[in-house]
């Protein structure tokens, strides 16, 4: 097989540059390990700033987000007896909106099948070979045949775990990595939301979060040990707990019902640098995490897409432009650093770490009472909330 772009992995970065070039005319073929109904049943993020929001519209795959997606204009913090709403738009003029990663996905894979775009599922032992020439190879497995895709560039959008990282050379490949001593316990349930709006809490059992997908269908989470058991978190266990963490208005609000989804996760922070090597990029998990609390992980990767479908597009539309591609990895990675400091201020203002003492809890309770009283501190909240400009 021939094509211009090879795309290693179909989650939603992976789709929306294949959807992006596509509109240039640019061929691309998007290979994913798994099914595309494990793809479909990842439960992830849902939150979109204004820019992926955007971004999607001119990928022409909005239609169903616009019907069906929230638009939140600020969110609230809590701690103690005090609540304080953030003013997104009066602070920024812009929104957020609650739409579900794997509601992005679908109407990407959506647009990609009625366009004709190829997408290749359960394309087993993917490995990468002549980076250093113009038309490196792609071989994978399928069906038990050995096939290879050939292509003028690659893109890994295949995850953290993915295989594209590994063939950025030892020598080259710099890693910043920080694992918080913590994880959060999700659920998601056929529920009205207890809020019509997101509800951060800092509380001095853990941090909880108030969250929703739709109107009838909440996602709520608690801060917990990375290590816990799920079992031993029975629904009930759950509720009682997200109770006595929320605000007594709040507790008293909620609706409880069976979850639907159950879930543990890790919180880490990662950046891997550079994100290009000859002409492999990274884009996505491949290239960084941050802890959810910043609700920053699928909008970086939407930013990383920005940044590389431009320089494809520059690449192919204007005879061989490369100065986009050179500075593809420096223009992400400015954009990654700042939203990873967000994010880790983020986590540090609103967890409780184990090793905390009187002071830390002090300067974290300050930090919180300045956010609550401070109109500019709000606003640099909700600045990089609704995210940075491209």
């Amino acid at each position: 097989m021939r094509t211009q772009v090879g795309i290693i992995g179909s989650g939603p970065s992976g789709l929306l540059l294949s959807q992006l070039l596509h509109q240039q005319g640019i061929e691309s073929v998007v290979l994913e390990k798994r099914t595309q109904d494990y793809v479909l049943g990842r439960i992830r993020a849902g939150v979109l700033e204004q820019g992926m929001v955007d971004m999607l519209r001119a990928a022409g795959v909005s239609d169903r987000m616009d019907r069906e997606g929230l638009v939140h204009e600020g969110i609230e913090i809590c701690f103690g007896d005090r609540r304080q709403r953030v003013d997104l738009k009066k602070h920024t003029g812009k929104v957020v909106t609650v739409y579900g990663q794997t509601e992005v996905t679908k109407d990407l894979m959506d647009a990609r099948a009625a366009a004709g775009g190829a997408l290749i599922y359960e394309a087993e032992n993917v490995q990468i070979a002549g980076l250093e020439s113009d038309a490196p190879e792609i071989t994978f497995e399928k069906d038990d045949q050995t096939q290879k895709l050939t292509c003028d560039f690659i893109a890994g959008c295949d995850g953290y775990h993915g295989v594209s990282r590994r063939y950025i050379p030892e020598n080259l490949l710099k890693i910043h990595e920080r694992v918080y001593p913590f994880g959060w316990l999700g659920i998601l349930s056929e529920t009205p939301p207890v809020s019509d709006e997101l509800i951060y809490v800092n509380h001095w059992r853990g941090f909880a979060l108030c969250s929703m997908r739709s109107p009838t269908r909440s996602r709520y989470y608690l801060q917990c040990a990375f290590d816990e058991d799920l079992e031993e978190w029975t629904d009930d266990r759950f509720w009682d707990e997200l109770r006595i963490r929320l605000p007594n208005e709040a507790a008293e609000r909620i609706e409880m019902g069976p979850s639907i989804e159950k879930s543990m996760a890790p919180l880490r922070s990662f950046i891997a640098e550079p994100m290009r090597h000859k002409r492999l990029f990274l884009a996505g998990d491949a290239a960084h995490i941050v802890p959810p609390t910043g609700a920053k992980g699928l909008n970086l990767a939407a930013s990383d897409i920005y940044y590389l479908s431009r320089a494809l597009v520059a690449f192919y539309a204007e005879d061989g432009r490369s100065d986009l591609m050179d500075s593809y990895s420096a223009d992400c990675l400015r954009r990654i650093w700042k939203a990873e400091r967000f994010s880790w201020w983020m986590t540090t203002m609103l967890h409780k770490f184990p090793d905390q003492n009187s002071f830390d809890r002090g300067m974290q309770m300050a930090e919180l009472d300045y956010l609550f009283d401070s109109d500019a501190a709000q606003a640099s909240l909700a600045e990089n909330y609704v995210g940075l400009p491209f």
